[in-house]
């Protein structure tokens, strides 16, 4: 069954991180909604233009099966706003699929929800995790639940695997 995924990214997202998940995602038949600040166009860290398909002014969470949230310094700005907060805070209070890599869940801290939680991120990120109250696990991708944690780019194969499967 066709899943909606959510993905949330703002300017210097790591490019990678976002474009390999969403073409595994939107190749094994999932629809990808790409949300930032507003309608239009975000640059990667990289270069890569990234095209904003609706405003998170514009999106319930409610009408999206999953959420992805890729990192670089996307996540950083995206949690200083609490639109983004409460949009990633229904996923994980609702126990919905969401999926995150490298600094992507440092935007899951800001919830408060990831207490008690087995994940892992970025290195730098992971003692933020741990401070939160996560359990952190040093692996390519971190499965609890509905909750998947990737560290970095090199690890996008097997995040990229997990994720689909989970989608169904």
């Amino acid at each position: 069954m066709k899943k909606k995924v959510a993905v949330l990214v703002t300017d210097f997202v790591e490019d990678v991180e976002y474009t390999d998940p969403v073409k595994a995602i939107e190749d094994a038949g999932h629809d990808v909604t790409t949300i930032g600040f507003e309608k239009g166009t975000v640059t990667g860290k990289h270069g890569t233009k990234i095209t904003i398909d609706q405003a998170i002014s514009e999106v319930k969470p409610e009408d999206f099966d999953a959420l992805f949230i890729p990192g670089g310094f996307s996540p950083d700005q995206l949690r200083a706003d609490q639109r983004f907060v409460d949009f990633v805070k229904y996923f994980l209070a609702k126990n919905k699929l969401t999926a995150s890599i490298c600094h992507g869940p440092q935007l899951m801290i800001q919830t408060g929800l990831v207490h008690g939680r087995t994940m892992t991120s970025y290195l730098t990120v992971q003692p933020d995790l741990y401070y939160a109250g996560a359990r952190i696990e040093d692996k390519p991708v971190v499965i609890d639940g509905n909750l998947i944690t990737s560290r970095e780019p090199k690890d996008l194969p097997v995040f990229n695997d997990a994720v689909v499967a989970a989608l169904g």
